[in-house]
């Protein structure tokens, strides 16, 4: 058995093999008449996620470029023709500050990624354009990024792929559609992520 440990001194062994439905049940047993029906969905789905982030930073580092890097040129690349866009769009479509975005077009432009220039559109705006190293870059990362990851979806069917992106879409919207105000939840002492099981796990 692994003894490795996350951020939080979680053996990950015990994160990752525990079912979520003995989670459940033993909540069931516990404290009868709480609702349990989210531990089987978001159990499996973070842990999922926390799999999935941890391949894709490796799978960068292994392809020499960071996923903010990534992420900039990727929206240029989606852009088509002639592969430009303005600092105030690309901020529109990676939902991230102006300020994040000129560190990451100036990191990119020193690397020879992306050339700025002034805007045909407007004479107020500056223009991001990839150069024929950054297109040359962010196709390669893609293609192999992209081949990696469905090879990582593999053990579904066409069909249960389909299922599972439409309930993702679902649950997406649901969460992004909620209330933004939060209820105020008790704080156990010394504890500022601790789940309904104390142990301060997001699996509960």
């Amino acid at each position: 058995m692994s003894n490795d440990f996350d951020a939080d001194g979680y053996p990950l062994s015990q994160v990752f093999t525990w079912p979520a439905a003995d989670i459940a049940a033993s909540w069931q047993r516990e404290l009868p008449g709480v609702r349990t029906e989210s531990i089987e969905i978001i159990t499996p789905v973070w842990r999922i996620a926390k799999v999935l982030a941890d391949d894709r930073r490796r799978t960068l580092a292994k392809l020499g470029i960071d996923p903010s890097t990534l992420d900039l040129l990727s929206v240029i690349r989606r852009s088509g023709p002639p592969y430009e866009l303005t600092t105030r769009e690309i901020t529109r479509r990676t939902l991230i500050t102006a300020g994040a975005v000129s560190q990451r077009v100036a990191r990119a432009e020193h690397a020879g990624l992306v050339e700025r220039s002034p805007s045909a559109v407007s004479r107020r705006a500056v223009a991001v354009r990839l150069t024929a190293t950054g297109h040359d870059l962010v196709e390669t990362t893609v293609r192999q990024l992209l081949e990696h990851e469905a090879d990582m979806i593999g053990a579904l069917t066409a069909v249960q792929r389909t299922a599972l992106a439409g309930i993702l879409v679902t649950l997406e919207q649901a969460l992004v559609a909620a209330p933004s105000d939060e209820v105020d939840l008790p704080r156990t002492s010394g504890d500022e992520a601790s789940g309904p099981c104390g142990t301060g796990r997001r699996e509960r």
